[in-house]
């Protein structure tokens, strides 16, 4: 009952966002969607692609007994025609979660779409997002929005970041934001080059990325 009560909200959410004229407004407004208390997404700080995650591949300690940390950039994503490319420099798991993103994105909006089955006739948010993890090896069953809020490690991860909270789930992937609050072109899963506030929501990566 909890995954599809929280595919039902995902839906309300859905609606509020695209009747707003500006989702970042809706979102950051509330948008109908649950706030939670955690810490981690207090300020509502978002993802950015130099965000640095310590414990990532591409991250090497300073020295020993210190804890500073040294990144390798990140090359963000671009985006053309709606299909997302990553750098050559990503990891194999981002390129493969970018791919797999990819192949649904013109897929329309369905509540429950995903979790009953990998390729299905369309998604919803947690199941667009499970669908692009799931590509990249990171998860081998779908997850809603309530159950990505104590996925992974917390924080935002240098490639990849889930801002997840009761009623909802969109990803940060290379700097491109994976979203089904649609665009000019309908509703479901789709790549979106301007971030939205992530207040009220919980951020969490998969380690090492």
């Amino acid at each position: 009952m909890r995954r599809f009560g929280a595919k039902f909200r995902c839906a309300v959410a859905l609606g509020l966002a695209i009747a707003l004229a500006s989702p970042a407004t809706a979102l950051a407004a509330g948008g109908g969607l649950s706030p939670t208390t955690s810490s981690v997404s207090a300020k509502g700080a978002p993802a950015t692609p130099t965000t640095p995650t310590p414990e990532s591949t591409e991250c090497t300690a300073a020295g020993v007994g210190t804890t500073e940390v040294t990144c390798t950039a990140v090359t963000p994503a671009t985006l053309l025609l709606g299909v997302a490319a990553p750098p050559e420099a990503a990891p194999p798991a981002v390129k493969a979660a970018i791919a797999a993103a990819n192949r649904i994105r013109t897929k329309p909006y369905i509540w429950g779409g995903g979790h009953g089955r990998w390729w299905d006739a369309g998604y919803d948010c947690s199941g667009a997002v499970s669908y692009a993890l799931h590509g990249a090896g990171l998860i081998t069953t779908p997850m809603d929005s309530g159950e990505m809020m104590g996925w992974g490690a917390p924080g935002p991860g240098r490639w990849i970041t889930i801002y997840a909270n009761a009623g909802h789930a969109f990803a940060i992937i290379d700097g491109l934001r994976w979203d089904t609050v649609g665009d000019s072109h309908g509703t479901g899963p789709r790549w979106h080059r301007a971030m939205v506030s992530t207040a009220g929501f919980v951020a969490r990566h998969p380690i090492g990325y």
